[in-house]
């Protein structure tokens, strides 16, 4: 379990519960070394919760491949059962804490992201009714979506602790070095813009700038240049030489959109040409 995992899981159960009006909704992040394939050694503890009456539920560890939550890490797909004591689909591991809720009709919903499973979400009735389609369905796309943040919390992370590793100017006989570098860069300047939760996007722009200032050999004293951040991002791209239909791929924008900020960029750098406006921008400290 990553440190943002269950502050993900809490807001996705609470997500779940609102979209699905099912009574009981819960769910944990995974812990463990393990693949979505395998890894016998992954648990799930379960510490969130809404509209549960007991205590019996919250703390629980669900193992890999026991019970219905067990199984969907296994499989890496949404289970569910309509009569959990009678299944014969599942083993009976926590018969006694699922029986102490009273639940009956469960739904188990894996959260997998590069293969790797790192949470399941729950959904849960009093009564041994199946669960509707729309229910299924909504279940699904809350796991999807919040896939979706992990990955893109992992990949921030992956890009901070990149850009935190030593050599930070520039070396001439490591000139590859340096362009790994100045991708970290627009990868970094790219998931900003992608990161909904403030404080990371703050550390992401932050560590983005470093970077950018890293390739002064001294400062000049004159000012800088004001780009927005957008122009930015695609300046960040070009200078990897990138072409405009590319770095509007990596940014998600439309290619005539990238066409309109490098425009702007240029006329702010005083620059005719792409090259120019990218030799600017290091030389004024924006990029590395």
């Amino acid at each position: 379990m990553t440190r943002d995992d269950a502050g993900a899981v809490r807001s996705a159960v609470l997500t779940l519960h609102r979209t699905t009006r099912l009574p009981v909704v819960f769910g944990g992040a995974v812990s463990g070394g393990g693949s979505a394939a395998g890894g016998g050694h992954d648990r799930l503890r379960i510490t969130e919760l809404v509209g549960n009456t007991t205590d019996s539920l919250d703390g629980l560890v669900v193992h890999h491949g026991n019970g219905l939550g067990g199984k969907a890490m296994a499989l890496a797909r949404p289970l569910w059962v309509s009569n959990y004591p009678c299944s014969a689909s599942i083993s009976h591991d926590y018969d006694k804490p699922v029986s102490r809720e009273g639940l009956l009709s469960i739904l188990a919903v894996p959260i997998v992201v590069r293969r790797r499973v790192r949470g399941v979400l729950y959904g849960a009735l009093r009564e041994p009714l199946s669960i509707a389609d729309r229910v299924v369905g909504a279940a699904v796309q809350t796991a999807r979506d919040l896939e979706q943040d992990i990955a893109v919390q992992d990949s921030a992370d992956e890009a901070l602790a990149r850009a935190a590793r030593p050599a930070a100017v520039p070396v001439p006989e490591s000139a590859a070095r340096w362009e790994e570098v100045r991708a970290v860069h627009a990868e970094l300047r790219a998931l900003a813009e992608r990161v909904t939760d403030a404080p990371t996007r703050d550390r992401l722009r932050e560590a983005s700038l470093r970077l950018a200032a890293a390739g002064l050999s001294e400062p000049n004293g004159s000012a800088r240049p004001v780009l927005s951040p957008r122009e930015l991002d695609v300046l960040s791209y070009v200078a990897l030489g990138c072409t405009n239909a590319e770095a509007a791929d990596r940014l998600g924008l439309l290619p005539e959109t990238v066409k309109s900020y490098l425009r702007s960029a240029m006329r702010k750098l005083d620059s005719h040409t792409r090259l120019e406006a990218v030799t600017t921008a290091r030389r004024a400290g924006l990029l590395p």
